[in-house]
Order: structure tokens, then C-alpha cells, then sequence
């Protein structure tokens, strides 16, 4: 990555996460499919991780996750938390294996939703709110799981595009220099 590109791609990162916040909390939590509602903020920061690298996707998923917990009034850390391992992990994966097949997104997408949600749950559990553990709740989990797989792809090409050549690895920079 050029030194040009290192501060394009900062200023495109927090777009990115205050659009997608903002998005996520206005527009997308209002629309029910199936009785669930998609969650895009799991989907972005794993498509920034696999994008950008494991740092990146961190600090993303940590910024991410916090403006989700202040926008929305929640327990503040919780999702930036679980978002910064989220963007973690689907950075390594990036770094560890060229995460290019047709899958990747749809894996990647319900993996991170499964985290997000499961263990948004748990942490809320241990924290002591009292909320019932019921079927209902294990089959919102599985639905927006499934909600979030079948949406990844469209997502993660989305976040591509916007990102666009600030991106670290652009496939179209490495064509060009060879």
C-alpha cells in the first residue's frame, strides 16, 4: 500500500462504519424477513477484515461495535468486542489463505453472524439481564444466521466497491504492475 492510500483508506473506513451504523439502525432493523431482521454490521466488518487485513478489521469491528452500542443505548463494549474478534479473525483468515472462492463470503458471513449473535447473547446472560432462554430465541438465532449468509455476497462486493482502490491488495494494481 502506497503512503498516499494508507489515509484514503482511513477516511473510507469511518464512512463506512457510520453509514453502515446508520443504515443498520434506521432502515435495515425495521424490515422484518421471515420474522428477523438482517444484521449488516457482523456482515461489513467480516467483509473488511477479509478485505483489509487483521488489524484493519480489528480496529473496524471495535469502532463499529461501539458506535452500534452508543447509537443504539446498549451495554457499551459488548459489540465492540465481539466485532473487533470478528474482524480479527476474518482478517487472519485473509492473511493465512487467499480467501478468494465463491464461498468464502456466505461462510464468512454466517460465521461472523454466529459470533455476533450468540455471543452477544451469552455475554448478555452473564452480565445477568434476565431474559428467558427459550426455542423462540435459538430459532431468531438460526433465522438471522441464515438471513445474514443468504445477504453476504451482495454485502461483501458492496463493501468492495465502496472501499474501491484504496483497498491494501488491489487485484487490479497487481495485474497492472506484472
Amino acid at each position: 500500500m502506497t503512503s498516499a492510500a494508507a489515509p484514503q483508506l482511513v477516511l473510507r473506513l469511518v464512512g463506512l462504519a457510520l453509514l453502515t451504523v446508520i443504515v443498520q439502525v434506521a432502515a435495515v432493523s425495521q424490515i422484518q424477513v421471515f420474522g428477523v431482521n438482517a444484521d449488516l454490521l457482523p456482515l461489513v466488518v467480516a467483509a473488511v477484515g477479509l478485505l483489509c487485513g487483521s488489524m484493519s478489521g480489528a480496529l473496524f469491528g471495535f469502532g463499529v461495535g461501539l458506535f452500534a452500542d452508543l447509537a443504539l443505548v446498549q451495554t457499551v463494549g459488548l459489540s465492540s468486542l465481539l466485532y473487533l474478534a470478528v474482524g480479527y479473525w476474518c482478517g487472519r483468515a485473509r492473511e493465512l489463505r487467499d480467501p478468494q472462492g465463491a464461498l468464502v463470503p456466505i461462510a464468512a458471513g454466517a460465521a461472523a453472524t454466529a459470533v455476533a449473535t450468540v455471543g452477544y447473547s451469552i455475554m448478555q446472560l452473564l452480565l445477568g439481564v434476565d431474559a428467558p432462554v427459550t426455542l423462540g430465541l435459538v430459532r431468531e438465532i438460526v433465522a438471522t444466521i441464515l438471513l445474514n449468509a443468504v445477504i453476504a455476497t451482495p454485502v461483501m462486493a458492496l463493501v468492495r466497491r465502496l472501499l474501491g482502490r484504496a483497498l491494501p491488495d488491489d487485484p487490479r494494481r497487481r495485474r497492472r504492475r506484472a
